[in-house]
């Protein structure tokens, strides 16, 4: 088939449907973002999971040695416009290294989303959920005024975010959701100014929190984490800390509203929330596609031989619809996870990049779905659900609803 356009319009308005059309033509296709050359879109769910937990596939075209790599990231930056200072913020964080780079700075925040560490976090986070819950008013936006709020609340709490720093860090987030050219300098370069005043300000009056604690390991040791990952990882822990559960949380909302037996089963059964929210993510999930990886030799997936130095990117979206391992792929079915300390779908990722906060936006996740549909128990849409088109994602812009 043609090489796929990422950006076409048609895939961003119905990714489900595309992406399910492209996998069943082929395991794997090639795809383009503007700007950079076609790379490898793997369809099929083994497929993906494979990749994911292969080390033959690598986050840095700088760990593929011997190649001629071009780097497709750097690329894709260089066509949205990106100042040549802010790129390396986007190229060079956790996300973008292997090997001992990418254990060095995953060991210095890991410990505090573990499995025990987000169970020891449920009570401030039910605290939150219900006291935006008691500001609500009748007719509301549950993006603007609940699905954002949460999130961010926990994690600024859990870095070191002063309350007064909240709302910049959260206007400038939603400010780096585009793809227009240049759009991204303004706030990228704005979090970058929040992240070294906030460092100053934590270094001088250290706290219990995380970024405290990453400010006294780079003081400590610079070699254990450098000037720029600690902004990088800042940076990325605001931003990754508080989108994918906002979407989760909007997306999956709206999924439960028009699908009225299946919150029934949960509004009668709250012990189901657990697995409602991993079929959630499956069904309704936020991110549809994965870093960019680059096979670090030659690599034979669905009988098709991936060069060395080639980039590739896993499609979460269409291996989660993939019929091949789930039964009836497009419905909703909120008692299909058997086992919810399992986790079947690809929603967070697999293997050595496995989404870091998966517990955190899981628990923050369940919080609010139990308590909104508990406290309004009639809740229903106030109006038409607005999109927010991005290529790879589904999101939405504004989520109308009447509480009662």
């Amino acid at each position: 088939m043609d090489v796929v356009n990422l950006i076409d319009p048609a895939l961003m308005q119905d990714p489900f449907g595309g992406f399910t059309r492209i996998r069943e033509e082929g395991p794997m296709v090639r795809g383009s973002f503007p700007g950079a050359p076609p790379m490898w879109l793997i369809t099929r769910y083994e497929d993906v999971k494979n990749v994911l937990g292969d080390a033959r596939f690598v986050n840095s075209p700088a760990s593929v040695p011997g190649a001629e790599v071009g780097n497709i990231r750097e690329q894709m930056i260089a066509a949205r416009a990106i100042d040549p200072d802010l790129a390396p913020y986007l190229l060079d964080s956790i996300l973008d290294v292997d090997g001992a780079d990418h254990l060095r700075l995953r060991r210095l925040v890991s410990r505090e989303f573990t499995a025990r560490r987000v169970i020891d976090l449920r009570p401030r986070m039910t605290e939150i959920t219900e006291s935006l819950l008691d500001r609500l008013d009748n007719e509301t936006d549950l993006i603007e005024d609940f699905a954002y709020p949460l999130p961010i609340t926990v994690i600024c709490e859990l870095v070191g975010v002063p309350e007064a720093d909240r709302s910049a860090w959260r206007e400038q987030g939603q400010a780096m959701m585009t793809f227009t050219p240049g759009a991204v300098n303004a706030p990228l370069r704005a979090m970058v100014e929040l992240s070294q005043d906030l460092i100053e300000r934590r270094r001088a009056e250290s706290g219990n929190d995380l970024l405290s604690a990453l400010i006294r390991t780079h003081d400590e040791d610079g070699d254990r984490l450098s000037d720029r990952e600690l902004i990088q990882m800042l940076v990325t822990l605001i931003l990754a800390g508080h989108e994918t559960t906002t979407h989760l949380i909007g997306n999956g909302t709206l999924a439960l509203l028009t699908h009225p037996d299946q919150l029934d089963l949960v509004k009668k059964d709250p012990g189901l929330w657990p697995r409602a929210v991993h079929e959630l993510m499956r069904w309704c999930g936020p991110v549809h596609g994965t870093q960019m990886r680059y096979a670090a030799e030659d690599v034979e997936i669905g009988g098709q031989t991936i060069k060395k130095g080639e980039g590739v990117i896993p499609i979460l979206v269409s291996a989660n619809y993939d019929p091949r391992r789930f039964d009836d792929p497009e419905r909703l079915d909120v008692t299909r996870e058997q086992d919810s300390r399992r986790e079947v779908h690809v929603g967070f990722g697999h293997g050595m990049h496995y989404c870091l906060g998966a517990a955190l936006a899981r628990s923050e996740a369940e919080i609010a779905f139990d308590a909104l549909f508990r406290r309004f128990p009639d809740l229903a849409l106030a109006g038409e659900p607005e999109r927010q088109y991005m290529p790879m994602s589904w999101r939405l812009a504004r989520l109308p609803v009447r509480l009662s």
